[in-house]
């Protein structure tokens, strides 16, 4: 990897300003729903503290859209950080002003102090530099560990790096790790699962991966709008009218490559989308009144063939409405199939990490990304602002 990374870096004795991403779910009086944000932090802050640091952490926390609120302090998460480190974790009313100058300022060796929500100040998301700059003031190095947060050029992820040495936490250096080695690198057979809602959210992701992959396999909403294209009833399902010319252009061009380009063979339908609805089998042609919800088991069979010889697979996006369980097969057959496949597996994060969370495959997976956009972002061969700022090797 050519970015730094926190190894990289002598800590010992200095103020180290740590990027991370904790904004979980809150539940009714500030109760952590999730905390799984919080101990995919864990090894950094542990790694620094063991090594003499004096841990400053921010991150943001809900869309609080510049102004104080008090339902999204950080108290909770301070409070659930300090029970799993097994030590106590300092708070500041604020993320910038005189009180957490001098409290970052007194910090001893071993000691921990999580700032106050960034987004209280519209200037984080503004990446504005006077706020950056501040920010870096109370520190003597940067580790953005936040890898949700890396696509967007944030004061926080990219304007603080300016005034810093900067380097990638662990996780961060992880998610980097496996993005190159799937955008840059990847071990052939290569095979993409595109899923989800809409195409419109793919095409980019489409282009890029066309001139490394092998095979994709396209299920999810997304899959009616390509096959609508190849002129196949749809039926009441959801299309993207305005793409429908696109995603015919994108299967020519899938052709011209020799990219095996799959689409369902049949579905699992039904007349509305709850908990109640009746789920039935439909061949290619959807009838009318029906919507495709899923992928059928025709489509897993097919599905599975290609992957089957894959030694590298990236996942975004589930393949059906798997909230529900009676349309939550597909994605749950190909999650068990690629646990047990033995290639290199990459889940984008959203909604397709939280199905194979959901399913308890996780660490079946050779990676889990931890930033939907910013995966999405980084299949699309972007580079993220966060990471850019970084400091190479």
């Amino acid at each position: 990897m050519k970015k730094k990374t926190v190894e990289d870096m002598d800590v010992r004795g200095r103020r180290v300003i740590v990027r991370v991403d904790f904004n979980v779910p809150l539940e009714e009086g500030g109760k952590i729903a999730d905390d799984s944000r919080i101990k995919g932090a864990l090894s950094t802050i542990r790694y620094l503290l063991d090594n003499g640091a004096k841990v400053i952490l921010m991150s943001h926390l809900g869309r609080p859209k510049g102004k104080v609120s008090e339902g999204l302090r950080l108290a909770p998460v301070a409070k659930r950080l300090g029970e799993l480190l097994g030590r106590p974790v300092k708070t500041t009313s604020d993320c910038i002003g005189a009180e957490a100058k001098r409290v970052c300022g007194e910090l001893n060796a071993g000691e921990v102090v999580l700032l106050e929500n960034l987004r209280f100040h519209k200037e984080e998301t503004a990446n504005d530099a006077d706020f950056a700059k501040e920010l870096a003031s109370y520190a003597d190095l940067y580790v953005n560990d936040a890898f949700g947060t890396c696509h967007r050029a944030h004061a926080s992820t990219e304007g603080i790096a300016k005034h810093l040495p900067a380097a990638a936490g662990f996780l961060v250096a992880k998610e980097i790790e496996y993005f190159d080695k799937v955008t840059k690198d990847p071990e052939k057979p290569y095979v993409a699962i595109l899923g989800g809602a809409k195409v419109s959210d793919k095409i980019e992701v489409i282009r890029n991966l066309s001139d490394k992959v092998d095979a994709i396999l396209i299920g999810g909403a997304m899959a009616y709008t390509f096959l609508k294209s190849k002129g196949i009833c749809i039926g009441r399902s959801k299309l993207e009218e305005d793409k429908v010319e696109l995603a015919r252009d994108l299967l020519i061009k899938a052709e011209e490559k020799k990219i095996k380009f799959l689409l369902p063979v049949d579905h699992v339908v039904s007349d509305r989308i709850d908990a109640e609805a009746r789920a039935e089998i439909s061949d290619t042609d959807i009838p009318p009144d029906k919507i495709g919800l899923d992928i059928g088991p025709g489509t897993i069979k097919t599905f599975k063939e290609v992957l089957g010889g894959a030694k590298t697979v990236v996942w975004n996006g589930p393949v059906g409405f798997f909230e529900l369980e009676q349309f939550k097969k597909g994605t749950e057959e190909l999650a068990n199939f690629l646990a047990v496949s033995g290639a290199t597996t990459v889940i984008g994060g959203g909604d397709t990490a939280a199905a194979v969370n959901k399913l308890g495959l996780a660490d079946r997976m050779s990676h889990i990304s931890t930033g939907g956009g910013a995966s999405l972002e980084y299949l699309e061969g972007k580079e993220l602002p966060g990471i850019a700022a970084l400091n190479d090797k």
